[in-house]
């Protein structure tokens, strides 16, 4: 596969600042990585895109908003503070290039028969394993091949585990077994991080669907197939309460979004900016009882 991606990035303002976004484009044109980017990247729907929040290593909690037009990609806050996850020794930062699908909804109106939980409101979310870093806002190729279920305060928050299709061991993986098989200790690292990420914020440990288990490639395949349907439902603006998400689209001609034109006050033109210095506090080391 070619890694020419025909879509770049558009940053306004620094890292690490609250004025920080990072716009996705195709052409030169301003689309949303929720709405306007395909979730299919091939037409026999064995590859995926995966638009990259946050890069491997790295502490900073950027996530597509749900509010802003065209859904920029911004930096997390609570209380007017940037937000960072801590490092839980032994690991650094997020551990995985980490993301989500585009065109996908995890519907906070419907309870997951299995999961026996809503839905958090959020595109999908994708872990990818390659080992190249990759960077804010890249859209990846990648193919799917298990997920797990974190129940995160109440809510289904599924994290699907998939691989670069460029990564050198990517013809090797295709279902989730591979992964011990080729990447020994790397899924039991996934759980361990995902249930104490948040421990030194002091928040009890993330609790797990199906035991910390992950399903498989089929299963992964199901449950995104489900948040893709219910995306499509609504962005359409049918009858699904849309929890104050913008539908506000360039590509989808037949949806209420969608938007001809971008104007400059919805999105400015690039500024970039050197990254800001972080605070030294984000480089500690957290020491958590009970990780392996």
């Amino acid at each position: 596969m070619s890694s020419q991606s025909p879509y770049t990035t558009r940053q306004i303002g620094a890292a690490n600042t609250l004025d920080y976004k990072v716009y996705i484009e195709k052409d030169g044109k301003v689309v949303s990585p929720f709405h306007d980017i395909p979730l299919y990247a091939n037409e026999e729907k064995t590859i995926l895109n995966m638009i990259v929040e946050v890069p491997r290593w790295t502490n900073a909690k950027m996530e597509i908003s749900k509010d802003l037009k065209l859904n920029p990609i911004i930096q997390d806050t609570k209380k007017g503070k940037l937000r960072f996850v801590r490092n839980c020794f032994p690991h650094h930062g997020y551990i995985h290039n980490y993301g989500a699908f585009p065109q996908t909804w995890e519907d906070p109106n419907i309870t997951h028969p299995e999961t026996k939980a809503k839905g958090d409101n959020d595109p999908l979310d994708v872990c990818e394993i390659g080992e190249r870093i990759a960077y804010v806002g890249e859209v990846k190729q990648v193919k799917v091949l298990g997920v797990m279920a974190l129940l995160d305060e109440g809510e289904t928050d599924w994290k699907v585990i998939v691989i670069d299709v460029n990564d050198p061991l990517a013809s090797k993986l295709n279902d989730i077994e591979d992964v011990e098989l080729h990447l020994p200790g790397l899924l039991r690292a996934t759980n361990e991080w995902f249930r104490i990420y948040k421990i030194p914020d002091g928040k009890p440990e993330n609790q797990f669907a199906f035991s910390g288990e992950c399903k498989n490639k089929k299963y992964a395949q199901e449950v995104i197939n489900e948040c893709a349907e219910a995306w499509s439902v609504l962005v359409s603006g049918k009858s699904v309460d849309s929890k104050g998400i913008d539908l506000a689209n360039t590509t989808l001609e037949n949806t209420p979004g969608y938007v001809a034109e971008v104007s400059a006050a919805d999105v400015p033109a690039a500024s970039p900016k050197e990254a800001a210095p972080i605070d030294k506090s984000i480089d500690k080391w957290f020491f958590i009882s009970g990780a392996h």
